[in-house]
């Protein structure tokens, strides 16, 4: 700012290139005051926004020069606005969105911004103006050059009229915006554009995209455009899409991220990209062609290619190589699945390498050591091996390091010896987490004083944190999670008063944590420590130093017996993560309206008690509630319709349920979890459950006293999954509204009272069951030869019925049970859902005893005892080599056991 009032040599610069000039963003002088007209208009155009964290603070009618007002530039002579710098930067950090979401922009885009008549410079990205439309005004304000309304939420189409923004420099309207129709071609009206963005949304939203265009002849008379981005734009109809893109001469910077590409060109095209030195073709083509276009390999100025998350597969491309002046390569998240080839380790213009998230394995070669440029290296989720080459030592330029996630079993200390040779004083971030690196963390990790964001989590790193690392004072990112550390970590911690987000959860931290630990935690977003042995002791008003925490997770702490009152302070808190904590307390009524931005509490696991029908009568707007294995009782409580996870089990409610499941929402209602599984609720279950029906996937209802018949509108729950209602009183045949379950994963009715035969239709319709439990009930008449039909069948449990008749020969029809699994997969989820739960755990009785499976997808059961099944064991059977339990024991069976049966170990007679 200094510069900007004292010197007139820039000063003159600044008023010709304001607009590009990043150092020229200061504020005009304490003697140049604004435009009386131009104040009140931003006053105005402040009125119409939502400011959360009031960031707009200095826009004030006592403050009278809006020269000095934050976000604002004037022309230090004229006093007229130049530009509004508006945008909401989000942080290098998990939790970034998070903190961004609290702070940023909302409301409405004002017409009162026209008033300001030489505004160039208007920057209103990664805010939130949701549903509303491209504001048409803007485009008549012909002295903007540059325009940036990227990730701001717009809908509908962009205005033609945009082409009358002819002096833009800078176009950017690219993130998560939703334009549908076609780009208007009046865009190619805008022949002095040197940056154009229209990129469409997230890569993960393809759905979302509908900004469609035919061809791009309309891109040919931006002839002086040097920039252009249109990622996630469907372009699978612009079969010209290349040879127009050459037409432009000046191009150097191209973005087509997830577009869709064709890329079958008629060999006698000639490539001529002789301007382009940046590419991404990331996500792109055909959504995922194996191989890379070899026209590509033709660019030789090339400085920056990337080609991420394109399924590319078997060898890394050697045509690459002709790319001699390459300094950023990204071929992450492919399907690469050879050794890193010896020829890449000659481009020894590489700054920045990206090959995480491929199938690569074998050894880091000695040769790493030549590429003296590099400044990022990001091997990380392969399968390279150790040991790390000590030539690491000669990449002095070393900024980042991510390595997590690979097999190299080596020592953390040998790395962090191996690379501090070299890099201790430019090294920002070193991610090592789950890398098989093992032994203590040494004194020396404290040499690397830059060191802003340290991942050593999910390894087997033991011992103390050693006292040098709270040398590291630069630290904002800590995760040391998943290992053995021991002690007191908050004794080293203490000094590290940058730290934004702090990971030290599943460890064997033990101690008491004071006031004093925390008292230099004043910027903690995130902060995550549960699974150890900590307990924390505070003065009764104690109040906490980091104020903007958004994620907290102390389970396992010793915090109770009462509930913790400090939390009130916390405002910003999303995430409030406080089981097993010794909690004996009630919940005080002010927790459902202290915090507004809430969005998941989980008190589990503590002796919380108390009413709740009254405290949650008008709920805050919390989407997850895990309140399970406390003594909580009365009725059950009304919930929000934004509510979508709501775990009661294991507690003391009582009554009905019909209150709870029949009020009427005047919003749809979201909930697609709902456990009130051990509690004493009786009645019928109530037959209002159409207003459930567009999300609803898991219902655990098991341990009550629930009686009566399934109600018929069980079957508009079209999502639903897993249903569980095993240990009430339940009665009737089986369930007709099954019929239109076809969706359903996991079904119990063992130990109710349901009666009449198992209908055919089951093996027709439910053919997606994978756990299938009638236990204890009075089914009869025979077991239906369908049941064969459901081939992904795991789990069959039919015992203590009164079924009759031949055991089915078609058993060996059951694909699940025929090989052992040899799959890494041991979870089971729900099929064609549009948000996918996992059935965590199955409570099996084998051979006379009860026990839980935590992980169901890696047991196969088939239990047919105590009924009236006759005739012989069919030898079929014999086939399920996948099978781990067989029990067939107190029924009418006659004939010769099969031979191979006998030596089953899952075999009972």
């Amino acid at each position: 700012m200094g510069l900007c009032k004292n010197t007139i040599l820039f000063i003159l610069i600044c008023s010709l290139t304001s607009s590009l000039n990043p150092l020229c963003k200061c504020k005009a002088s304490d003697q140049v005051l604004c435009i009386p007209s131009e104040r009140q208009a931003l006053l105005n155009f402040k009125q119409h926004l939502h400011d959360p964290s009031n960031r707009l603070a200095t826009w004030s009618d006592d403050n009278t020069n809006c020269c000095n007002w934050t976000s604002v530039s004037c022309n230090h002579e004229t006093g007229h606005i130049l530009e509004l710098h508006l945008s909401t930067s989000i942080t290098y950090s998990y939790v970034g969105y998070e903190v961004a979401e609290i702070s940023r922009f909302g409301g409405e885009i004002h017409p009162s911004i026209l008033q300001l008549k030489e505004l160039s410079y208007l920057d209103l990205s990664s805010n939130y103006f949701g549903g509303m439309q491209f504001p048409s005004f803007l485009c008549s304000m012909k002295s903007l050059t540059y325009l940036n309304l990227s990730y701001v939420g717009f809908s509908g189409s962009i205005p033609h009229q945009i082409g009358n923004l002819s002096g833009l420099l800078h176009l950017d309207l690219g993130g998560d915006n939703y334009f549908t129709g076609k780009i208007p071609h009046q865009i190619g009206n805008l022949s002095n554009l040197l940056y154009l963005d229209l990129s469409g949304g997230d890569q993960y939203d393809m759905d979302w995209i509908s900004l469609y265009e035919e061809n791009l002849q309309w891109i040919s008379s931006l002839s002086s455009l040097q920039y252009l981005q249109l990622s996630f734009v469907n372009l699978s109809n612009a079969f010209d899409w290349l040879p127009v893109l050459q037409s432009l001469p000046s191009l150097t910077e191209l973005h087509l991220q997830g577009c869709a590409l064709h890329h079958n060109f008629h060999p006698a095209i000639a490539i001529n990209f002789s301007s382009l030195t940046i590419l991404d073709l990331s996500s792109s083509f055909d959504f995922g062609s194996p191989s890379t276009p070899k026209w590509i390999f033709q660019l030789k100025n090339l400085v920056s290619l990337k080609l991420s998350n394109k399924n590319l597969q078997g060898f890394i491309p050697n045509g690459i190589h002709n790319l001699s002046l390459i300094e950023d390569l990204d071929l992450s998240e492919n399907l690469f699945n050879s050794s890193i080839p010896d020829w890449l380790y000659s481009l020894n213009h590489l700054k920045s390498l990206d090959l995480s998230f491929n199938n690569l394995h074998g050894t880091i070669s000695h040769a790493i050591g030549n590429l003296t440029s590099m400044v990022t290296l990001a091997l990380s989720a392969n399968q390279l091996e150790g040991p790390f080459p000590n030539s690491l030592s000669n990449l002095c330029n070393l900024r980042s390091v991510y390595l997590s996630n690979n097999n190299f079993d080596q020592q953390v200390s040998g790395l962090v010896e191996i690379i501090s040779n070299c890099a201790s004083h430019t090294l920002e971030v070193l991610s090592i987490g789950g890398s098989k690196v093992y032994g203590n963390l040494t004194a020396q990790i404290g040499i690397f004083k830059n060191l802003y964001g340290l991942s050593i989590s999910g390894s087997s790193i033991q011992g103390a944190i050693p006292i040098s690392l709270g040398n590291l004072t630069s630290l904002k990112y800590l995760d040391v999670s998943g290992n053995k550390f021991d002690g007191n970590p908050f004794d080293v911690l203490q000094s590290l008063s940058e730290l934004e987000d702090l990971d030290i959860s599943d460890n064997l931290f033990c101690g008491i944590v004071n006031e004093h630990h925390l008292v230099n935690f004043t910027k903690l977003n995130s902060f995550i420590a549960s699974e150890n042995r900590l307990t924390l002791k505070v003065g009764p008003n104690w109040k906490p130093y980091f104020q903007k925490l958004i994620f907290l997770d102390m389970a396992l702490w010793h915090l109770g017996p009462h509930f913790p009152s400090w939390i009130r302070s916390l405002k910003y808190l999303k995430v409030l993560s406080i089981p097993n904590t010794n909690i004996s307390d009630s919940i005080p009524t002010w927790l459902w309206g202290a915090f507004p931005y809430a969005s998941s509490f989980d008190f589990s696991n503590n002796d919380i008690h108390g009413e709740l029908s009254y405290t949650l009568k008008n709920p805050i707007n919390v989407s997850t509630i895990d309140l399970s294995s406390n003594r909580l009782s009365g009725p059950l409580p009304h919930i929000s319709p934004i509510m979508e996870y709501l775990d009661l089990s294991n507690n003391w409610f009582s009554g009905s349920i019909a209150s709870f499941s029949c009020q009427e929402k005047e919003e749809p209602v979201w909930l697609d979890y709902l456990n009130l599984a051990s509690n004493n609720l009786s009645g019928e279950i109530p037959d209002c459950w159409k207003m459930w029906s567009n999300n609803l996937m898991i219902i655990k209802f098991d341990n009550n006293h629930f009686s009566g018949k399934l109600p018929t509108s069980m079957g508009s729950l079209r999502w639903l999954y897993s249903l569980q209602l095993r240990n009430n009183t339940l009665s009737g045949n089986f369930p007709v509204c099954f019929k239109n379950s076809t969706k359903l994963v996991f079904l119990d009715l063992r130990e109710n009272q349901f009666s009449g035969i198992i209908p055919p239709w089951v093996g027709d319709i439910l053919l997606n069951l994978k756990i299938f439990l009638l236990r204890s009930n009075q089914f009869n008449g025979k077991i239906p030869s369908q049941i064969c039909s459901l081939n992904s069948l795991h789990i069959l449990d039919l015992a203590q019925n009164n079924l009759m008749g031949q055991i089915p020969r078609c058993l060996n029809h059951l694909s699940v049970m025929l090989v052992k699994n040899t799959t890494l997969k041991s979870h089971i989820d729900g099929k064609g859902n549009s948000s996918i739960r996992s059935v965590t755990d199955v409570l099996l009785e084998v051979k006379g005893r009860e026990d839980v499976y935590a992980w169901p997808g890696l047991v196969t059961s088939i239990d047919l005892s105590v009924n009236e099944l006759s005739g012989e064991i069919p030898s079929e059977i014999t086939s399920l080599k996948g099978l781990h339990f067989l029990n067939l024991s107190n029924n009418l069976l006659s004939g010769k056991i099969p031979q191979i049966l006998e030596t089953w170990n899952g075999w009972r007679q």
